[in-house]
């Protein structure tokens, strides 16, 4: 009996040969009746019983292996063969992505809308439409990518031309946020890369003044870095834009009071703004007499440094999980 419960059975097939070595006519089983005959009467009520107990035995061990290797192929006819092992890690946003959507949200709750555009442009959507003109020295200041067959395509160097394409297809109030990725022909290092991620945003309107722009980029300063932040304006250039401005907010590891980060300042630069320059309105087909509009703009590798303190920006784009694993709990 202890040969019968040993019986094991991997396929079908193996199963089958198993009936076939003990139950069949010429099975070890049907040997052991013939030997019957041969059992002197005194014992053969015994020798009968044991015989027939071992037939069932061996009966019940085979039906029991061909249910379970039935059960074992009827199983993996639904195994996918082609599904990751377990267990499956749920991912995570990457830290832009992240910082881009809190950005976007905050100026959905000041009334910006949304607007995104091709990162393949023309001249006139990049340049030309925003007061670049062809000699303009301006243009030096973003090293730009060019399709070499047609040197009027090119990879856009900010999504100002976002702002255009709305410009000229909608009429004022006008009030966007624009993001996206943009190119530009630097050399990659920890501090620069040819391409990054901008988000510009443009308000047109009758009326609307540089303390409209000062007060929205204030709530915006202060929902994504805390309420304490303070800002500054400093004027600056930009061909878009006049009267122009870069903005600092006031360092929140240190509060102001100055640190290694801040190179002790107290202050670090997060954008540049302005008022819209008569000449973008007029060549966007608005008509400057009667709007005036603000627009700013902001890397967004910059505010997710700010926040996460990423010194390395090339650490974005390299997909390292060790790294992007550091931002589950932000999503």
């Amino acid at each position: 009996m202890q040969e019968v419960a040993a019986l094991k059975a991997a396929t079908a097939q193996e199963a089958e040969d198993l009936r076939i070595k003990y139950l069949s006519k010429k099975g070890i089983v049907n040997e052991l009746m013939t030997e019957f005959r041969n059992v002197p009467a005194e014992q053969k009520k015994e020798v009968g019983m044991k015989i027939n107990e071992l037939k069932q035995a061996t009966l019940e061990r085979i039906n029991a292996l061909k249910e379970a290797v039935a059960s074992q192929e009827q199983a993996g006819d639904d195994l996918d063969l082609t599904r990751t092992p377990y267990p499956v890690r749920l991912g995570t946003r990457h830290p832009l992505t992240i910082v881009k959507n809190e950005i976007v949200d905050i100026f959905s709750r000041l009334g910006f809308v949304l607007a995104e555009g091709p990162e393949v442009e023309d001249d006139w959507h990049v340049y030309s439409s925003m007061n670049f003109a062809d000699d303009h020295p301006a243009r030096d200041m973003q090293d730009t990518f060019f399709v070499e067959s047609h040197p009027d395509i090119i990879l856009r160097s900010h999504t100002s031309s976002v702002q255009a394409r709305v410009m000229e297809k909608q009429q004022p109030p006008i009030r966007v946020i624009c993001p996206g990725r943009v190119y530009r022909n630097e050399a990659i290092s920890a501090r620069a890369h040819c391409f990054f991620h901008q988000v510009e945003g443009l308000y047109i309107d009758k009326n609307v003044s540089f303390t409209d722009l000062k007060q929205v980029l204030l709530l915006f300063a202060q929902e994504m870095f805390g309420p304490d932040t303070k800002i500054r304006l400093r004027p600056s250039y930009f061909p878009f834009t006049e009267p122009s401005a870069e903005m600092d907010i006031s360092c929140h590891l240190c509060g102001g009071k100055g640190c290694s980060f801040c190179k002790h300042t107290g202050w670090v630069e997060i954008l540049g703004c302005g008022m819209v320059d008569p000449a973008v309105l007029e060549a966007n087909g608005i008509d400057s007499t009667q709007y005036t509009g603000y627009a700013f703009g902001m890397g967004i590798e910059r505010i997710t440094n700010l926040k996460y303190q990423v010194k390395d920006l090339r650490m974005f784009s390299e997909n390292d999980k060790r790294f992007l694993d550091e931002f589950t709990s932000a999503n």
